[in-house]
């Protein structure tokens, strides 16, 4: 039987706030165990939490950005249930008057495009950390609790059903990541785990509109992971329905050593948390006007920038879409765009060359030896005509191992093109002498044999004569009785 997959994401972002959500203690990653604690944190007796209003006001902007309501009157609710790392037995979190709802996202996957809808965002406390003796809580002899992270700060954006691959999952998630990081409300840091989901996969047969029993995938915190879990899923799930057998409602969780999903528990439904009012927190009021002054302060985002480089700056929609996948990259671009560089050459050079030595040394735009402001320096060289695009590539190994300016680097090289006609004819001439193979096969119709001549040309030049210049110049000789 074919089977068509229903794919829904729950993804959990920490925020980038300085402070925990209910008390003052501090956010930031890798600090010693347990020593970003407090009584309340802890949920020590006798203590009362208060709001973090920053958080609000984070939690609010990325429902704007994802096209959400927001909800004036917000509250907060306990979800009960154990485990060691929770201290107070509950999570304080939201449950049915979460901060934002009914939003939506537009996602992109093999040139066609879908929307896909978020059912709500709302704000919670993370829990804490097991820290095992051995590689997992199976093989250790014992597990201690680092509370640090618990009361850091989350949204969780709960997505609808709408998903129906691994490649339309993982769009959705490169999206919500893109637009929390323009929005400038989280690290978004997977490996720290600033950003991960809880995936919801069923199965139902092709042409039927009813759900299949769902499992459900915690805490994935990379897009390979996401992807390969997915596709893991769908095939084990058609593996059983196929045998005869029946999904069971479960959590599960993702082995990469291994390469499949395995079963954690039974999947837990809204009352077995028994949520229940928040008593020690006002309900958050949100007035129309704080919502417009929220909606205003809100940056160029994705598919607004992606549309501006399309229809103002010229570029294919590849190219802008990859420019725009981050704000990083999106500002860089437009830095250098800005300091005079052409915009398609600047897409191609951040593309190309740029990403390519980031990816090798492993480095991030933002920490990328060739800033913005050189790369154009460079790219103006080329609109010049003081530098080819061949030449150029020299040039930005050498901004990339030192500070100089591309004009100093070309200077103090010696790589200026040659740009004057007379130098580059008798260069010219010398090769079409030398190669009467090449000139016969192009004369008999064959265009291509050009291009041996040019490289013959360019070898001569060392790679400095002006490259439209050497074939102008060359075709009219071919094309004369030389």
């Amino acid at each position: 039987m074919k089977y068509e997959a229903v794919i829904g994401l729950e993804i959990h972002s920490e925020l980038k706030t300085a402070t925990k959500i209910f008390c003052g203690c501090a956010t930031t990653f890798g600090a010693e165990q347990n020593t970003h604690t407090c009584p309340v944190c802890l949920g020590l007796p006798g203590v009362l939490p208060t709001i973090n209003r920053r958080v609000v006001e984070f939690a609010i902007k990325a429902g704007l950005a994802t096209n959400c309501k927001i909800n004036k009157y917000s509250k907060f609710d306990r979800k009960n249930y154990y485990y060691p790392d929770l201290p107070k037995n509950w999570q304080t979190s939201q449950y049915d008057l979460p901060i934002a709802y009914e939003g939506q996202v537009e996602i992109e996957v093999d040139g066609e495009r879908k929307i896909v809808r978020l059912t709500r965002i709302h704000m919670e406390e993370d829990a804490g950390k097991l820290v095992h003796s051995g590689t997992t809580i199976k093989d250790s002899a014992t597990s201690n609790v680092d509370y640090n992270r618990t009361g850091v700060p989350l949204i969780e954006i709960v997505s609808e059903p709408d998903m129906h691959s691994a490649a339309e999952a993982r769009a959705y998630m490169e999206k919500i990541k893109a637009i929390l990081e323009y929005i400038d409300v989280s690290n978004c840091r997977m490996e720290e785990g600033n950003l991960r989901a809880d995936i919801n996969v069923s199965l139902r047969p092709v042409g039927s509109d009813k759900l299949g029993t769902r499992t459900e995938m915690k805490n994935i915190n990379s897009f390979k992971a996401l992807e390969d879990a997915i596709n893991y899923e769908i095939e084990r799930q058609a593996e059983v329905l196929d045998d005869g057998g029946k999904i069971i409602q479960e959590t599960r969780t993702w082995n990469p050593e291994k390469g499949i999903t395995q079963s954690m528990r039974n999947k837990e439904n809204a009352h077995d948390y028994r949520y229940m009012p928040e008593p020690d927190l006002p309900p958050i009021i949100t007035t129309d006007e704080e919502i417009e002054n929220f909606r205003k302060s809100l940056p160029e985002l994705p598919d607004a920038r992606r549309a501006r480089l399309i229809n103002d700056l010229g570029l294919s929609e590849y190219d802008a879409g990859i420019i725009t996948s981050s704000r990083a990259m999106a500002e860089y671009f437009d830095t250098v765009v800005q300091n005079g560089a052409d915009a398609k050459l600047a897409a191609n050079w951040i593309m190309s060359d740029l990403s390519k030595n980031l990816n090798a040394e492993n480095l991030t735009i933002e920490n990328s030896p060739v800033d913005a402001k050189r790369l154009a320096e460079m790219i103006l060289l080329i609109q010049k005509g003081t530098i080819s695009g061949k030449i150029a590539k020299t040039v930005f190994v050498e901004m990339w191992k030192s500070k100089d300016s591309p004009e100093k680097i070309v200077k103090d090289k010696g790589l200026v093109q040659i740009t004057d006609t007379s130098a580059i004819e008798g260069i010219v001439d010398e090769v079409i002498s030398k190669n009467q193979k090449a000139v016969e096969e192009y004369r008999a119709g064959k265009k291509k044999a050009i291009g041996a001549l040019v490289g013959q040309i360019m070898k001569a030049t060392k790679g400095k004569a002006n490259p439209q210049m050497v074939n102008e110049l060359l075709a009219k000789k071919l094309e004369s009785n030389f």
